[in-house]
């Protein structure tokens, strides 16, 4: 039996798990659930995700990547070893090769321990890829000509921003301000302002259902639920979308701020191509209502989410797995 090539993209919110030949196989939240008493696992992905801010006492529910770096070597170990097991890559015979992302920008040390504990696996050989760059490819752009493409990748730690031409990153910039970033921005708002505590997974629902960035409607509200900071009991709120866009502001405005710089950094022959091809947004954190209309009315160039922003990092995996010579390079 042949052994398999796997790409993974191992996010501080998801993992996504690509083999080459079967396409998609796996996408679950970067969570474990463990027994802080025994050391025991109890729980990875989707099932620990379930027990996130509802845990007993001795049970802890840990995401071990954050800023889309390593917190946490030995859980991310334990959870990247789950994951492969369940998908059955690996088996007492055969050992895949594996291509996994990590953000631009991030340090040689922060690099190792991605490279390392994709190695302990039990990987017959690891490759890393910039996250923008194999975003870029999945999201179906063609990076190989001498023309600019620019992505911004909007994941749960890190949102990348990169111009590529030629087949590479022409300049870049990685700042930890995505997805968990604003589901924080939300609980904060709602705790400051109505002294609601709210929990992580509401804070997320908000974010996807109902927040918005820009042009908010005032008379769209929502009914949120969680424990009243003065009396300690259940308690109900109805927030409007406008507040949503206040909670956020900050932090996108970040992001505007990250890609003008990147933008004011590129040579002036790809601004062109830019300002022709416009920008690609990719990532979870793409979907926020409003997003495409602030940053396009911020950068003054077209902005489109790509078709499927979610999974085009590790679709960026399969493709490049399809090309080894490309990754024998690396």
């Amino acid at each position: 039996m042949l052994s398999k090539d796997i790409g993974i993209d191992l996010g501080t919110a998801n993992v996504l798990i690509y083999i080459k030949g079967q396409g998609i196989v796996l996408n679950e939240p970067s969570i474990v659930a463990i027994d802080t008493e025994t050391k025991k696992v109890i729980a990875v992905g989707s099932e620990a995700n379930e027990m996130l801010g509802r845990t007993p006492g001795k049970v802890k529910a840990i995401k071990p990547m954050k800023d889309g770096v390593i917190a946490d070597f030995e859980i991310t170990e334990i959870m990247l070893n789950s994951f492969i097991k369940k998908v059955k890559a690996k088996s007492f015979l055969t050992r895949p090769r594996i291509l996994i992302c990590c953000p631009s920008n991030i340090t040689p040390v922060e690099k190792n321990a991605i490279k390392e504990a994709a190695e302990r696996t039990g990987a017959r050989r690891v490759f890393i890829e910039e996250e923008p760059k194999v975003a870029a490819i999945g999201a179906g752009m063609d990076i190989s000509k001498p023309s600019a493409n620019i992505v911004i990748d909007i994941g749960g730690g890190t949102t990348d921003i990169a111009v590529l031409s030629l087949g590479d990153i022409v300049t870049s910039a990685s700042v930890r301000i995505a997805g968990n970033v604003f589901d924080h921005d939300i609980i904060k708002y709602i705790r400051d302002k109505y002294k609601l505590l709210i929990g992580e997974r509401t804070a997320e629902r908000i974010k996807i259902d109902f927040a918005c960035c820009y042009n908010a409607d005032k008379k769209q509200t929502l009914e949120v639920k969680g424990r009243n900071l003065i009396t300690g009991l259940p308690h109900m709120i109805t927030i409007n979308q406008e507040e949503t866009e206040e909670a956020l502001k900050e932090s996108v405005y970040k992001i505007v701020k990250a890609a003008t710089t990147v933008l004011e950094q590129t040579p002036p022959e790809l601004s062109a191509d830019i300002v022709n091809k416009g920008i690609v947004l990719t990532g979870g954190g793409a979907m926020l209502k409003g997003l495409t209309d602030l940053l396009s009315k911020e950068l003054e160039v077209p902005v489109l989410i790509a078709d499927s922003p979610l999974t085009c990092v590790v679709e960026g995996t399969g493709i490049l797995l399809e090309k080894p010579s490309e990754l024998e390079e690396d």
